[in-house]
């Protein structure tokens, strides 16, 4: 029973990276040196493949062996914000929540920030390719990206490069809370 779940399992996810990758049998089965008919029986689960199998797809596709076995990451994840622990600075002025952690398949990460007035933070240039989308959701907010500046107020967006040096500054009254979406690029 368990080693029938193991290659159903192996199966599932040796599909799922193949699709991801936007791969065909026939590619996967030259990167590998598997057969397609051989890939195409795994993926259905009518066969239960030898280690040296699984090591020729996981060296030709360059994953880990656990991946082939691992638990299917759940197709919802909800986050309540009011359980989020967030990173604190400015003596708990400014504060990030990691909505949507980073994933290396998914190259991205979300967080909410709420800053109180007067509050500025400074933020050091990212890695070359690293994008930011700000998407205000209340009070007023100036940016300030190498030698321009930016004034956003809720409902506004904003996208830039972070490869320089940027700072956020609350400008209201109040309290300002904006989510910000940082992308990496593939390496």
């Amino acid at each position: 029973m368990e080693q029938d779940q193991i290659h159903k399992k192996i199966g599932r996810n040796l599909q799922s990276i193949r699709k991801a990758r936007s791969l065909s049998l026939d590619q996967v089965a030259e990167l590998t040196g598997v057969s397609k008919a051989m890939i195409g029986q795994i993926e259905r689960g009518d066969s239960n493949p030898t280690i040296s199998i699984l090591w020729k797809i996981v060296n030709g596709l360059h994953i880990s062996f656990t991946s082939l076995i691992e638990e299917e990451a759940p197709k919802v994840t909800h986050t309540r914000f009011d359980e989020l622990e967030p990173f604190s600075e400015k003596d708990g002025q400014y504060r990030s929540y990691p909505l949507i952690p980073f994933e290396q398949q998914k190259q991205f990460e979300v967080y909410t920030v709420e800053m109180e007035s007067g509050c500025e933070h400074e933020s050091e240039a990212h890695n070359e390719g690293v994008e930011e989308y700000i998407l205000m959701s209340r009070g007023e907010m100036q940016l300030d990206i190498h030698q321009e500046t930016y004034r956003l107020q809720a409902g506004d967006a904003l996208h830039f490069t972070a490869d320089k040096p940027h700072t956020y500054k609350n400008v209201s009254d109040g309290k300002t809370v904006y989510h910000t979406i940082i992308f990496y690029p593939k390496n």
